[in-house]
C-alpha cells in the first residue's frame, strides 16, 4: 500500500467521523495502516485546528464541524454576508467571460444573482446546485465538472471532469474556503475537492477568494492556493491596518461589502 500523506489521512479520519460521529484509534490504525502514535497525532493536530474533539482512545465530531460540513445548514449561515458578497462580485463580470464558481453557499448566492442580469457567460463549477440554477439563463452556458458526490455534499469532487480545463480558459475563479490565513493561503476540509481547486487555480487567469468574516485567519486540513496566487479577497471582516498592509504587499485587491446595500 503506499504510504499516505498527512493530509490524506486526515481527510479519511474526518470522513470516517462525519459518516459515524466518533472513531477510535484502533480501528483507525487498521483501517489507514499507519501506527497509533502517528494517528495521535494526526488528532491532536485536527483538535487544534477545531476540526474535532479529542476522547480517550478517539475522537468524536464536534457539532458545530459536523454543521459546517453540510450544505443545508452552510448555506444558511451569515446569509446576509454572503449576499452582500455576491452583490460585490457580480461587479467583477462583463459579457464574453468564462468564469469557476466553486460548489460554495457564497458562489451560489452570486449564480442566484448571476439568474437577474443579461450577461453572456460561460461558467464551469463544480456545484451542482450552482449548475441547476443556471441551466435555464438563456446566455450562460454551464460546464458542470464530472467528479464523484461527496455525501451531505452537492460538489463534485476529483479528478474526473479536469481533462476540460486544458481545452478552455478561465478568466475569474470565484471561491470560497473552509480558512484563509496568511501562512496557509485558502484551505479545505476535503482532499478531494482541495485537488480539483488546485487544478482549476492554474487554469484559472485570476481568483476572487469570497471570504465572510467567520473565514479568516483559520486553517482546514489542505490548501488549495497560497496567498500569492490570490489576486483579491472580497470580504465583511473588519480587518486591521496592519492586516490590510500585509495583504496589500502581497498583492492582494481587497474589496469589503456594504451589508446594508443587501
Amino acid at each position: 500500500m503506499q504510504k499516505m500523506f498527512a493530509p490524506e489521512r486526515r481527510n479519511i479520519i474526518l470522513d470516517k467521523l462525519t459518516e459515524q460521529k466518533r472513531v477510535t484509534i484502533k480501528e483507525l490504525s487498521k483501517l489507514i495502516k499507519v501506527s497509533e502514535a502517528t494517528l495521535r497525532t494526526d488528532l491532536t493536530k485536527m483538535e487544534e485546528e477545531g476540526l474535532l474533539k479529542r476522547t480517550h482512545g478517539g475522537a468524536i465530531l464536534e457539532e458545530q464541524l459536523d454543521n459546517d460540513t453540510s450544505f443545508s445548514i452552510r448555506q444558511q449561515k451569515n446569509r446576509t454576508e454572503k449576499s452582500a458578497i455576491a452583490k460585490e462580485a457580480l461587479s467583477l463580470l462583463s459579457s464574453g467571460q468564462c468564469i469557476m464558481l466553486d460548489a460554495s453557499s457564497t458562489a451560489l448566492e452570486l449564480a442566484r444573482l448571476l439568474n437577474g442580469e443579461n450577461l453572456r457567460l460561460t461558467v464551469v463549477t463544480n456545484g451542482i446546485n450552482t449548475a441547476l440554477e443556471l441551466n435555464n439563463h438563456p446566455n450562460i452556458t454551464v460546464i458542470l465538472l464530472g467528479g464523484i458526490v461527496k455525501k451531505g455534499s452537492y460538489a463534485l469532487e476529483g479528478n474526473l471532469g479536469l481533462s476540460i480545463l486544458n481545452q478552455i480558459h478561465i478568466d475569474i475563479m470565484f471561491t470560497s474556503a473552509s480558512g484563509f490565513s496568511i501562512e496557509s493561503g485558502l484551505t479545505d476540509f476535503s482532499m478531494y475537492e482541495v485537488e480539483l481547486k488546485k487544478s482549476v487555480v492554474e487554469a484559472s487567469n485570476k481568483i476572487v477568494a469570497l471570504l465572510d468574516h467567520t473565514k479568516l485567519d483559520k486553517n482546514s486540513i489542505a490548501s488549495f492556493a497560497t496567498t500569492d496566487e490570490i489576486d483579491m479577497i472580497i470580504t465583511d471582516a473588519e480587518m486591521s491596518a496592519e492586516y490590510v498592509e500585509t495583504l496589500t504587499n502581497r498583492q492582494i485587491e481587497i474589496m469589503t461589502t456594504n451589508i446594508q446595500s443587501v
